[in-house]
């Protein structure tokens, strides 16, 4: 049995955060490290306008980079080494890994420095299993950094601090090998014996050698042996002397609190240590340690809070609970603490990581909810000593501030699969999930897929492509006076002014305009050719006028008004037409390139007519596609500057000190409409702060654009032998060239400066270069996300889409050529056609050259600037795709595969269609939509996240009534204790002293959520008793009259009463059916009720529960018992012993799947006619269980268990090495790097098209789908051996061939890791599709070279990758 493990869905929960010059030595970014991914943010400045408060600003973080490493990142640290202006990274792995990575600013990736391996025997001194974090901690002056191996071993990473000479940074890699010196080990045994259990260490501030704090516990207690040993832990402090390797110990200090957590260094002038215990805070410095004295005004507990200072002498403290303080140290003149002050500041996200980000700004990193930026000032209230922070409520509510918002799917609890059309043989589906934790918790909606909500569709044949071009009727300008009152009525004329008047749609042979106003009717008699076909139809002139281009000639129309008509006869009919405002360039079929220039009038200046200018280009080539570019990001540029970066930071600062902040919004009204997406809450539509934003830049148009860019004008050719230039306009000088485009190397690289030498000798080159080199069909350069600051390039070539990333690369070279590369982006967006309908296209298309020439063109990238508030490229064909990229930065593509292959797409904003879109499908049907609003596609899945502020643990989707149980738990303080007196039982109060801080208790009650609207059904929630804890909840199908199928769903629960040592644990069973009743009136949602069938209290804890063949079955103890309902009572019908503690069970047919807690699983099989539960396999090798599921493939079925390292799957084989089937046999096993805690099973898709061959490949293959703790989601697909063999060979290749991120080697990262020896060897059978997925990303010879190493072709690889890609393509 085979498989490939595929990541859908990267973990969100964020770890660690560093702030550092990573990418420019100008601005610092903000590095965060979320379990196997690294994303490096930046701080936007955005400027709004609000109606009632005046000015209030807006701050973002915007995504700039985004690595994935194979390996968890376990510590982070970043340092400035010597002769670089940047910072880089120091990253440390699983069990003594530590690389050191910087920025590469001529690949826009990471490159890695140093690598640095400590996992030598010598050094585990025998141990097997290593449960310490190798903790990496830097000098705060750069001169070393020191890493904790293995719980005992300090390694000490020196930094060369001398600057290099001139001389030396000539040779290539010299300096950078130089930047480290030799790394050496101490023994942390040999400064004191007593040096073990380290809890924490840190670099102090202010010494004169690098002085390392360390924090340990020597001999360890714990709670319940206070009482003998309680002050447990000491301090000790080291100087490293690097050069002499001598390392003194220059003070310490002993009998701290036992339960010491973590250590801060203040920084200077204080200097010292600050040492956080749970109950308690110390400062101290080596010379004076004071007694602890109570803090009057606060009353907290400092376990698992999270810290980071200010200033020097204010530090912010995150507690468990979310809240916020602020910890003043009141120092006397000797600068030696005397008081500590705390201030509660706000309540927050409860954090994992906290990072001080320039001034005024904190970055909360969680794990559990959505990580945060926040912005603080300081208020001085009546009495001048007290200083806090005040923390806008609102700008924490709002998602701009959050960086991601389903950032932590991280604590599934359970996961639901829930299909919305049960009519369809395939339906729609979507993941629910139990996300977060207390106050954090939340139900998210995860689909992969986009749905439009259709609003209506027309049946419109022979359509090949259509455009909306923007006309409204010219009304009194009202723009001259801007007095405050009249700034609603421009908010609307400037909303009309992007409306779309026009729909034009071309055929074969003529063209068919339809006015879109009220309704949609077909003009008969109109300035619009409607005769021939039209090759492209678009606005110029800031939306003023309407340009519509034919085979023939190019139309200049005002409205309905025809202005003028340029016949345009170059030998060779007009293929293809581009436009960047005000000029428009025009090819034909033989590749002639021209183009036109709006201009005004000479005599008036009035109206605008276009002229034309030859292009002075050499055609050596022939031109095949073009694309016309506006850039307004300021990245296209031929001058040389310092940095990109430094200039537009300027802009930035110095607008932002002047008062001109309106400038910022208002750049010209064309490219306003981009300043209306991207703050909103994504749950909400998007414009709701429309009418402020669009008045300023009203306002601000008249007043000109200081610090804005000025828009430049650029034009991309690609000619047949693969050459791909991009010209200056209007001069069209070649500033960019770029040879063998289409084969997609990783970065383009500018090539012009040698190419302008050899312009002769291209001839007998070119000859012989032709048929290897695919055809470009199409390319498009968009400017998308903030401002518009980020351009990307897509091109259609052959079979395969190419999407380039633009970034500023400036060599420092005198010549005048365009200052950017641009970086391949992964995608896995099939472009690949089936054979056999090339082969039936052919025919027709020889009858006439311009049926070619323009059905044949039709775009596949079509550009929008306002859908729903989002801009973007939805790319049309066999695979649609919606590419946005938003001001948070990230490239997100989500498909659309509802409806097949689309043929053309429009945006379209209307009265009755508000910032939607048309689009034609196969069928030839029209269809009028908008994008569903209450979701966010802003994420890596477009998701839904409905808060319910309780920590949930188990949803079940109750197919009958089609409403979701939910069961959730809420946090209350416990003061009293359950005490049993002979048989009786009795509760005593706990009397404590107001100072007390009382345990917190989980009180757990089970309510019905409605899908329609995603709130809690009224009156149905059941609260359970005190003390009892849910510890499992499903919907099980039991036997019932009911039915016609003889089984009815009910939704089936196991509690336990837990009340400490003495009393006996006892639970209970409820059983619940979900009923119709008639709902109150003005509240449709409660027409569904619980009805409880069935709750008695059992011998035992009820642990696990499942449904085997119309029965429930349970398991209770350490028994599982197999139950029958009738009439609202439980019978038993078999019982069975199993090993310690079953906590989760499956079934399939009469089969039951029973995991155990330490002792792996176990499966059982019910017999019908004789009543009896027996067991027929077991596995008789410990294993700590997470969760258990069933694996599907044809006839053979295998059982899945996740544990606490690794997952592992577990078939029967054949009796002579299993003892006759009795023992289960571990067959696979595969490190998914994360604890999975879910799974659920689905078919393959695409197994009902009778019609495909592959079909019968995948038919009765389940795909396994499991969510993990940090977040992610992932599959298992069971695979044929000879598609494993191949791709486990690519496999094997691409881990040798490929640099790997950290320099990470992918083979050691999917190891199993096992703590204990065991007397088996690892075996492997499941394929690593995230290494896989790179195959996609090699240029097009690196692939046949790779291929043709394990004898077969790029295609054959490139179907099987995207045939997974294909049949899991689910949500």
């Amino acid at each position: 049995m085979y498989a490939v493990y595929r990541q859908a869905h990267p973990p969100t929960a964020v770890e660690f955060a560093v702030y550092c010059n990573f990418i420019s030595s100008q601005e610092k970014n903000l590095v965060v490290a979320a379990t196997s991914q690294l994303y490096v943010y930046r701080i936007i400045y955005d400027v709004e306008v609000r109606w009632g408060d005046g000015k209030s600003r807006k701050e973002k973080l915007e995504q700039v980079a985004s690595f994935s490493l194979f390996g968890n990142v376990m510590s982070m640290a970043s340092v400035q080494l010597a002769g670089t202006n940047r910072d880089a990274l120091l990253l440390s792995f699983k069990d003594a890994k530590l690389s050191v990575v910087e920025y590469d600013p001529g690949t826009h990736d990471l490159k890695t420095l140093s690598l640095h391996y400590f996992e030598e025997p010598e050094l585990r001194e025998g141990f097997v299993q290593n449960v310490h974090i190798p903790m990496v901690r830097v000098d705060p002056e750069n001169r070393c950094a020191v890493m904790l191996v293995y719980g005992t071993c300090l390694v000490v990473l020196p930094f060369r601090k001398d600057t290099l000479t001139d001389e030396q940074e000539g040779i290539v890699g010299e300096g950078q090998k130089s930047s480290f010196l030799p790394s050496y080990i101490i023994d942390v045994r040999e400064l004191d014996e007593k040096l073990l259990n380290i809890i924490d260490m840190k670099f102090l501030h202010g010494y004169y050698e690098p002085t390392l704090l360390i924090l340990f516990e020597p001999n360890q207690t714990w709670p319940g042996r206070v009482a003998v040993r309680q002050d447990t832990c000491s301090i000790v402090a080291i100087s490293l002397n690097i050069m002499q390797k001598v390392h003194p110990v220059i003070w310490s200090l002993s009998n701290l609190p036992f339960d010491c957590t973590q250590a801060m260094a203040v920084p200077k002038p204080i200097g010292g240590v600050v040492v956080f215990a749970v109950n308690s805070l110390l400062q101290t410095s080596g010379t004076t340690a004071f007694p602890l004295r109570p803090q009057e005004e606060v009353k907290i507990t400092l376990d698992c809070s999270q810290a980071s200072f200010i200033t020097s002498d204010k530090m912010v403290i995150s507690l468990k609970g979310g809240e916020i303080y602020v910890l003043t140290l009141i120092t006397d003149g000797m600068r030696s603490v005397r008081a500590f002050h705390f201030d509660k500041a706000a309540a927050s996200v409860l954090s994992t990581c906290m990072t001080t980000m320039e001034a005024g700004y904190l970055f909360l990193g969680s794990r559990l909810g959505n990580s945060l930026l926040l912005r603080y000032t300081e208020k001085l209230q009546e009495t001048p000593m007290e200083e806090g922070r005040e923390n806008e409520e609102k700008e924490k509510q709002e998602p701009p501030n959050k960086k991601k918002r389903v950032d932590s799917v991280a604590n599934w609890a359970g996961s639901v699969i829930h299909g919305c059309f049960q009519t369809n043989p395939e339906p729609d589906l979507e993941v629910v999930v139990c996300s977060g934790f207390g106050k954090n918790g939340a139900l998210s909606v995860l689909q992969k897929s986009i749905r439009p909500q259709v609003v209506t569709t027309f049946e419109l044949p022979g359509c090949h492509d259509m455009w909306t071009v923007i006309y409204c009727e010219e009304k009194p300008e009202k723009g001259d006076s801007e007095g405050p009152e009249e700034e609603k009525q421009e908010q609307t004329v400037e909303d009309d002014k992007n409306k779309h008047g026009f729909l034009i749609l071309s055929r074969e042979d003529s063209t068919m305009i339809l006015q879109t106003g009220q309704e949609i009717m077909e003009l008969d008699t109109s300035g619009f050719a409607t005769q021939g076909p039209t090759v492209y139809a678009g606005n110029i002139g800031d939306n003023k006028y309407i340009i519509q281009v034919s085979p023939v000639g190019i139309r200049l129309l005002e409205g309905v008004t025809q202005l003028h008509f340029i016949p345009v006869d170059l030998g060779s009919p007009i293929v293809h037409c581009s436009v960047a405002d005000p000029y428009v360039v025009i090819m034909t079929a033989e590749g002639v390139v021209t183009m036109f220039v709006l201009k005004s009038e000479s005599y008036m200046g009035k109206s605008h007519r276009l002229a034309l200018q030859k292009p002075q280009i050499h055609t050596q080539s022939r031109v095949i596609t073009l694309c016309a570019y506006r850039d307004v990001s300021g990245m296209f540029t031929t001058e040389n500057k310092v940095s990109f970066l430094a200039k537009e930071e300027t802009s930035i600062r110095t607008q932002s000190e002047s008062e001109s902040i309106i400038q910022d919004i208002g750049n010209a009204l064309d490219d306003e409409e981009e300043m209306l997406y991207g703050e909103s809450n994504p749950l909400s539509s998007p414009s709701k702060e429309e009418p402020s934003r669009v008045s300023a830049a009203l306002s601000s148009t008249q007043t000109g654009r200081q610090g804005r860019q000025e828009p430049s004008h650029w034009c991309l050719l690609v000619r047949e032998n693969g050459v791909m230039e991009i010209y200056q306009l209007p001069d069209w000088r070649l500033v960019f060239l770029v040879k063998n485009f289409p084969v997609g190397q990783r970065v383009l690289v500018d090539s012009s400066a040698s190419q302008l030498a050899t312009q002769g000798k291209l001839k007998k080159e070119e000859v012989m270069r032709q048929g290897e080199i695919p055809l470009v069909k199409e390319v498009a350069l968009v400017s998308l996300g903030y401002n518009h600051s980020r351009p990307y390039l897509l091109a259609h070539v052959d079979q395969e889409l190419l999407i380039y990333e633009a970034f500023p690369y400036d060599q420092q070279q005198a010549q005048s050529n365009l200052k950017v590369r641009f970086k391949k982006m992964p995608h896995n967006i099939n472009f690949r056609e089936k054979k056999s309908k090339m082969r039936k296209d052919k025919k027709p298309e020889g009858q006439g050259e311009e049926t070619v020439g323009v059905r044949g063109r039709v775009a596949r990238f079509r550009y929008f600037q306002d859908i729903s508030g989002y801009s973007g490229v939805f790319i049309c064909g066999p695979s649609p795709h919606w590419m946005l990229v938003t001001s948070r930065g990230a490239m997100r593509l989500h498909p659309m595969t509802i409806d097949g292959a689309i043929e053309s797409f429009s945006p379209f904003h209307n009265i009755n269609c508000p910032k939607g879109f048309l689009y034609f499908n196969k069928q030839g049907e029209l269809r009028i939509s908008v994008l569903p609003t209450y979701l966010s596609y802003d994420a890596p899945w477009p998701v839904r996240k409905i808060p319910l502020r309780c920590t949930i643990h188990y949803v079940s989707y109750h197919v009958e009534s089609k409403v979701y149980a939910v069961c959730s738990s809420v946090k209350e303080q416990c003061t009293r204790i359950p005490r049993m007196t002979g048989e009786e039982k009795e509760f005593e109060t706990i009397e404590r002293d107001e100072r007390y801080i009382h345990p917190q208790q989980e009180s757990f009650s089970i309510q019905l959520i409605s899908p329609v609207s995603w709130e809690a059904i009224p009156n149905t929630r059941i609260d359970l008793e005190e003390w009892e804890h849910v510890t499992c909840m499903k919907t099980v199908a039991l036997k019932s009259q009911e039915t016609v199928s003889g089984l009815k769903g009910y939704v089936a629960l196991g509690t336990c009463l837990m009340q400490g040592e003495e009393v006996t644990c006892r639970g209970r069973i409820l059983i619940l059916d979900v009923i119709e009743v008639v709902p109150e009136p003005g509240q449709p949602l409660t027409k569904n009720k619980f009805k409880v069938l069935y709750e008695k209290e059992q011998k035992g804890p009820v642990t696990a529960l499942c449904h085997c063949s119309g029965y429930l079955v349970s398991a209770i103890g350490q028994k599982i018992f197999l139950w029958s309902l009738k009439d609202n009572d439980l019978t038993g019908m078999a019982f069975i012993d199993t090993q310690l503690y079953i906590h989760q069970m499956h079934s399939i047919k009469n089969f039951i799947l029973a995991a155990d807690v330490m002792k792996s699983i176990s499966l059982l099989r019910y017999q019908e006619e004789s009543k009896t539960l027996s067991l027929i396999s077991r596995d008789a090798k410990p294993l700590e269980v997470y969760s258990v599921e069933f694996m599907v493939d044809n006839n053979q079925l295998g059982f899945l268990v996740s544990d606490i390292t690794h997952m592992s799957f577990v078939i029967p084989p054949p009796a002579k090495e299993s003892f006759g089937g009795m023992r289960l046999l571990r067959r696979a096993d595969f490190n998914a790097g994360a604890h999975v805690n879910a799974f659920w099973r689905m078919p393959c898709r695409g197994t009902l098209d009778p019609a495909s061959k592959k079909a019968l490949t995948w038919d009765n293959k389940h795909i396994t789908w499991f969510a993990t703790l940090d977040g992610g989601v992932g599959l298992l697909l069971p695979m044929q051996e000879k598609t494993y063999r191949r791709l486990l060979m690519l496999q094997n290749a691409l881990t040798t061939m490929l640099p790997h991120h950290a320099g990470l080697n992918p083979k050691a990262f999917r190891m199993l890791h096992c703590d204990r020896r065991t007397l088996q060897n690892a075996v492997r059978n499941i394929l690593d599709g995230e290494l896989l997925n790179k195959y996609l990303y090699l240029s097009t010879m690196e692939r046949s070279e790779l291929a043709k190493k394990i004898g077969t072709t790029a295609d054959i690889i490139l179907d099987d990758l995207l045939e997974v890609e294909r049949v899991t393509a689910h949500f």
